[in-house]
């Protein structure tokens, strides 16, 4: 699902603990080639708005497939931060391979009965054996810094179980108590399928340990001047990846000081970054493109 974008490089974090991945689009002719990174994502639009049992009772009829997913993320769309979530959602699945348990779409089922929850669950499976059960947090921002900020900010809330907004029903205990309904919901192997009851019905015969981790995904904004964009197209892909590169190394002494401040020290966290230009243009168009 991630075959056109491009891996720009991998930032090590808080003494080599955590990863920070940098992406891009694909570029043509000096712009972000959005219509192509859509075509690419098309088909994860299923898979993020779906769960499993739902592909597989219409994997005989694709069309209907892919009517029924864009109707629930079109219903989805009047939240400003579908787009991150939906990609948050390609980078766990894509890069990292941490299969999807919930969505952000099947947590958030009312705005009155739950707020301030994760953009999704995923769980990774490592090579000791043991997992990490991924909650993911995404923002689209014109800064980087105030996206990593707010990101590690939301997450601070969510472990101690607050919100600003007042609501009672919120944070990781409660995130946690709404995977038992998804073992009925998707379709897993039985280690998948032993993993999530035991991670929700927790006993001391566990064969592996699960620890908490982070997702994040933050889309920056970048701005070009003219004669950047001016340049041959070559030239201008090698300053695109040098500008954001620049940016993006800046920031990690910014992740290091909200671990450190929010004393988030036994997390890992799993941060994507990529850049845009026109960032609200971008993101309407990309959206519409992925659900008409």
């Amino acid at each position: 699902m991630l075959e056109v974008l491009k891996h720009s490089k991998t930032y090590k974090v808080n003494n080599q603990q955590n990863n920070l991945e940098l992406f891009t689009c694909p570029i043509n002719a000096n712009q972000f080639d959005y219509h192509r990174m859509v075509e690419s994502l098309l088909e994860s639009v299923a898979d993020f708005s779906v769960s499993r049992r739902t592909k597989e009772q219409y994997q005989g009829s694709p069309m209907t497939l892919s009517q029924k997913a864009r109707e629930k993320f079109r219903e989805y769309k009047e939240n400003k931060g579908e787009l991150g979530e939906f990609l948050l959602f390609c980078f766990l699945e894509g890069h990292l391979n941490a299969p999807k348990i919930l969505s952000k779409l099947e947590l958030k089922t009312s705005t009155e009965l739950y707020v301030n929850g994760s953009d999704g669950i995923h769980f990774l499976k490592l090579p000791s054996g043991n997992y990490q059960l991924i909650f993911g947090e995404s923002k689209l921002y014109e800064d980087l810094t105030d996206g990593l900020r707010d990101a590690f900010l939301s997450i601070n809330d969510f472990l101690k179980e607050e919100n600003q907004k007042g609501k009672e029903k919120s944070g990781i205990r409660y995130e946690k108590s709404l995977l038992s309904a998804s073992v009925f919901k998707e379709t897993w192997s039985k280690e998948e399928e032993d993993f999530i009851t035991q991670l929700v019905y927790p006993t001391n015969k566990q064969p592996f340990e699960v620890d908490d981790a982070f997702g994040i995904f933050i889309g920056f904004e970048i701005e070009l001047e003219k004669y950047q964009r001016r340049l041959p197209n070559d030239k201008f892909r090698d300053m695109i990846d040098d500008h954001v590169n620049k940016i993006v190394e800046m920031k990690i002494a910014n992740i290091e000081k909200y671990i450190e401040q929010h004393e988030l020290f036994g997390y890992n966290f799993y941060v994507y970054t990529m850049p845009f230009l026109d960032i609200e243009i971008s993101r309407t168009k990309i959206l519409e493109s992925l659900i008409k």
